[in-house]
């Protein structure tokens, strides 16, 4: 079993989940401000959950895959930091959880990154 794919399959599913749970059960509860902060939470986890299904793809095809693999756990990472943040931000409204959401770009980014050498790297 390929721990990237379904890593980024539940990933997926919870994305639209919580999408869902946004649009319907917090409109009328959350400030413009703070539904556009969750927004952004759903924006980019879902194009992250992608990115974990695209390197749970590339683990398979790459010699490299051990960068591929890493580059999965830095997405998934980046998910539960960047996209968890911005959902907690939304919803608490303490602004000191805005300072976790750095770490979690940061992880997406040296995600990213790893994918572009292992593709090179064949």
């Amino acid at each position: 079993m390929n721990t990237l794919l379904m890593l980024g399959g539940i990933m997926m599913f919870l994305a639209v989940a919580l999408g869902a749970f946004g649009a319907h059960a917090l409109k009328n509860k959350l400030s413009e401000d703070q539904m556009k902060t969750y927004q952004t939470g759903i924006q980019y986890h879902l194009a992250h959950g992608l990115g974990l299904l695209l390197t749970g793809l590339m683990a398979n095809q790459l010699d490299s895959s051990s960068l591929v693999n890493l580059a999965g756990w830095l997405l998934a990472a980046g998910i539960v930091l960047f996209s968890g943040s911005l959902y907690a931000l939304s919803l608490t409204g303490i602004r000191k959880l805005g300072a976790i959401t750095p770490l979690g770009g940061i992880a997406f980014l040296a995600g990213w990154v790893l994918v572009v050498i292992a593709a090179i790297q064949g």
